[in-house]
């Protein structure tokens, strides 16, 4: 026989995680008293919260960016690597019917051009686009309709060849091949790949410079050998040992230099007048 339950009290808190009975709760079916049942309700709020504050944290916390794709770095002209330079096809940015499109969707079409070519250092094309953006709007929609792509090819076969100077075999052959295709696809297909795995191949054939190594003149002094140069003075013979002049009397006179002039006539002279008479 069941008991009649008594009163009991279930207080939830704002955040639904507070549930308190009171202590006479009764029994359900004799076994198991209200009292559990409320604290199975709060555990599941709790999980039930506690879910949600999840979802809604997945949705505030920003995802992690994506790893940028990296390309692989290439030779340059000195077999050294560098990164990759990208030409771009600036086919991809005209997204607008040039006909129907306004003015304003023009304008902004020829300011995305322009900073694509100033951006791959190209010489014609920039200074084509900034004339047509100062001038009329009729000017810079015929331009972009009917001039662009001939001055943009323009640029790339001049990028081709600027290539050309001091470079190998496998390199002018490639860039040969895309200047006589006389195609934008056959421009951009060499510059962005073609010319880096020629290049390779190139780098790849030059010999490998090894250093030599020149030894180093050593003097050895040996202990105890001391040289020293030392001058002697040969002195000056006199008439004294050569006899003098011819019937002695002991004058020193120099002996006879083999010099010309008259230092010597006057030497002679003085030793000839010094002389004692015979």
């Amino acid at each position: 026989m069941h008991r009649p339950a008594t009163a009991w009290h279930q207080v939830i808190t704002a955040d639904s995680r507070t549930v308190m009975a009171d202590e006479s709760a009764a029994e359900v079916d004799g076994h198991y008293p209200r009292v559990l049942l409320a604290a199975g309700r709060t555990i599941y709020m709790r999980w039930k919260m506690s879910a949600g504050v999840l979802m809604a944290l997945a949705f505030l916390i920003p995802a992690a960016p994506a790893v940028a794709q990296t390309e692989p770095p290439v030779l340059n002209e000195a077999c050294q690597p560098v990164e990759r330079k990208v030409y771009k096809d600036i086919r991809e940015l005209v997204t607008i019917d040039l006909d129907t499109a306004t003015d304003v969707e023009v304008r902004v079409l020829a300011n995305q051009i322009l900073s694509a070519a100033k951006a791959d250092s190209l010489p014609v094309l920039p200074p084509a686009v900034q004339e047509r953006l100062d001038g009329t709007a009729e000017d810079l929609r015929a331009f972009l309709k009917a001039d662009v792509q001939n001055a943009w090819s323009t640029d790339l076969r001049i990028s081709v060849g600027r290539t050309l100077p001091g470079a190998g075999t496998n390199v002018r052959a490639a860039a040969q091949k895309a200047l006589d295709a006389e195609a934008i696809n056959a421009y951009l297909a060499y510059l962005n790949d073609g010319l880096y795995v020629a290049r390779a191949l190139d780098c790849a054939t030059q010999p490998t410079a090894t250093p030599s190594v020149t030894p180093s003149a050593t003097t050895t002094t040996t202990p105890g050998a001391t040289s020293s140069a030392t001058t002697t003075a040969t002195p000056i013979p006199s008439s004294s040992d050569n006899g003098g002049t011819p019937g002695g009397g002991g004058v020193d006179c120099p002996s006879p230099v083999p010099t010309s002039g008259s230092w010597r006539q006057s030497a002679v002279f003085s030793c000839s007048s010094a002389a004692p008479p015979i």
